[in-house]
């Protein structure tokens, strides 16, 4: 009996299935190493604020397919030197920096008209897109350095206008509208991202992204108010009026690079269900 146990045990190890083997992880792509020329683009220079501040130079692209009234508005106070020696008069460390008070205040405004809202934006074909995250009913990308949501590509065929609704995620840089009580109430105020902060998305228009000096915006003044002394925007400019002996050569990583892509990857294997577009790195380079 004891042999024809032992037997009978052998025969039924020798049946079952061997356990399967512990599951490899994949690896984890590794972030790319530096770009290559192919991966870089030159913005157009009259998409470029150069804001001189007393912390360090600072350069905005702004982006006139998301929000292209706020655009014009920040060129027409830009070249009408307006934002000459404005203030940071409220900044909060991680939040954002805000600006462009004639009266320094937060209270005031330019001459102009306050313009109406562009919390949302058409997206269609012929917009700029780089895909960093399809989420079926709706994508996460990038238009130029932007980083941006909207309604699922496959919804275009079905609109009257061929586009989808679009609105900018506030990440760390992104320059927005500041503005009253009042949806359409923004007028020369802006304020620069310090940090992420999800909440001010469709609710504050998104005008452009810092794509270098965000070191400065940093290292601004905390305080609501600020206390004196504040820190200032010495000077800004549009980079294409800069005369051509001083003016900067800049350029910034196209969305639609191998390299970004690969930067995606990497960032989407190493945050997992952490992942978001304002992990993203959008390298750029000033001379």
């Amino acid at each position: 009996m004891i042999r024809t146990a032992l037997f009978a045990a052998a025969v039924l190890a020798m049946a079952a299935p061997a356990a399967a083997a512990p599951a490899k992880a994949a690896p984890v792509p590794a972030a790319p190493g530096d770009p290559k020329a192919s991966d870089w683009r030159t913005p157009n220079p009259e998409d470029v604020l150069v804001i001189d501040t007393n912390k360090g130079r600072v350069f905005v692209e702004l982006i006139p397919e998301a929000a292209p009234n706020h655009v014009v508005r920040i060129r027409e106070l830009t070249r009408a030197g307006l934002y000459d020696g404005r203030k940071f008069f409220r900044v909060i460390d991680a939040f954002m920096a805000q600006t462009g008070d004639p009266l320094d205040t937060g209270t005031g405004g330019s001459d102009k008209p306050d313009i109406a809202q562009e919390f949302l934006f058409r997206r269609g074909a012929e917009t700029p897109f780089a895909l960093a995250a399809d989420q079926t009913v709706s994508q996460v990308g990038f238009l130029k350095s932007l980083p941006i949501m909207s309604q699922s590509a496959m919804l275009m065929a079905m609109t009257a206008d061929g586009k989808i609704s679009a609105w900018a995620l506030y990440c760390p840089g992104v320059a927005g509208m500041a503005r009253g009580e009042e949806t359409d109430s923004a007028n020369s105020q802006f304020f620069l991202m310090r940090q992420a902060y999800p909440s001010l998305e469709k609710r504050y228009t998104a005008f452009g992204r810092v794509i270098a000096g965000l070191e400065a915006v940093r290292a601004i003044k905390v305080g609501e108010p600020v206390a004196q002394p504040q820190d200032t925007m010495d000077k800004v400019r549009v980079l294409a009026d800069i005369p051509a002996a001083e003016r900067p050569s800049v350029r910034v990583i196209d969305p639609n690079s191998a390299w970004f892509k690969a930067e995606i990857e990497s960032v989407r294997a190493a945050k997992g269900a952490d992942f978001t577009a304002c992990a993203i790195r959008i390298p750029s380079e000033v001379k």
